[in-house]
């Protein structure tokens, strides 16, 4: 059974994700960054900075660095983590030794920055959507958040501004700040990427007419809404309806809204990640009247 589930379509179409991710990653390296010693931040930006040091083969070093990290997330996120990430690292590995014989896209040093900076989101947005994973930082840093307050991501911005800052004594703090530059474009076009362009909206209602609204989302967008019974100071007695959407369908829930209940108070935010099924059912939106 576990060969079936293993050889199934959705994977095989996850490892092509994988090798497409990986692919733009490198060629991102290779071809904008690394010929204008600009680093990616990270177990890759200590490669590189060794790389540039001691001429070791790139590719090479991005595996024997990272194999403690591979480890560390194996043990915290289990089996398929480790197929995925030892897929995505051996693959970048490949592509990096493969584009490092290709001539640089452009010298200027902001261009580089910044299309560097976004193809590299690009490719790693892609790995990490489709459960891969090309550097072991984040895996350490989930584990040193569950010791300490910082977050995952503050974890990861201390790493690499400790990285940028040794950089700049070697290479010129020039250098590390453009490199800084890219990470943050790189963490920005990851973000889209691998929470889809379409990013989930959270929308939280206080209303009198919760009732009519829920079936009104419904019907018109084919989202259910979670009904919290609540109380206001002043207003009194309310309903809370909690509604998960893509920011292209805010405009008409807001329409919704303002056609049903004028006095309704609406709250828009960010939705980092779902689990379950919140998509609509064309089916049973025909049975709501």
């Amino acid at each position: 059974m576990s060969k079936i589930k293993y050889y199934s379509s959705k994977n095989i179409i996850n490892i092509i994700m994988l090798t497409v991710g990986t692919i733009i990653a490198a060629a991102a390296l290779e071809l904008f960054l690394i010929p204008n010693t600009i680093l990616d931040g990270g177990i890759t930006g200590i490669s590189i900075i060794l790389y540039k040091l001691f001429g070791l083969p790139l590719g090479l070093l991005v595996i024997i660095l990272n194999i403690p990290f591979i480890y560390i997330g194996y043990k915290n996120l289990g089996e398929r983590f480790l197929f995925r990430t030892i897929y995505s690292m051996l693959c970048f590995s490949l592509f990096l030794s493969f584009f490092e014989n290709f001539q640089s896209f452009t010298n200027e040093i902001l261009l580089a920055t910044v299309f560097g900076g976004a193809i590299l989101g690009i490719g790693v947005g892609l790995v990490i959507h489709f459960g891969g994973c090309v550097d072991g930082t984040e895996s350490v840093a989930i584990v040193i958040n569950k010791k300490i307050g910082l977050s995952v991501g503050q974890i990861v911005l201390i790493f690499n501004l400790v990285i940028y800052t040794i950089a700049g004594f070697i290479f010129g703090f020039d250098r590390a700040m453009y490199s800084l530059l890219t990470y943050f474009i790189t963490f920005k076009i990851i973000d889209y990427v691998s929470e889809g362009l379409e990013q989930a909206k959270a929308a939280m209602i206080i209303t009198a007419k919760g009732t009519t609204l829920s079936k009104e989302i419904y019907r018109r967008l084919g989202r259910t809404t979670t009904t919290i019974k609540g109380k206001g100071l002043i207003s009194g007695e309310k309903e809370v309806l909690y509604c998960v959407l893509t920011r292209i369908e805010i405009y008409e829930l807001k329409r919704i809204v303002e056609e049903m209940d004028e006095s309704a108070f609406v709250t828009i935010s960010d939705v980092s990640d779902i689990i379950g099924n919140h998509i609509k059912s064309k089916d049973k939106i025909k049975n709501i009247k």
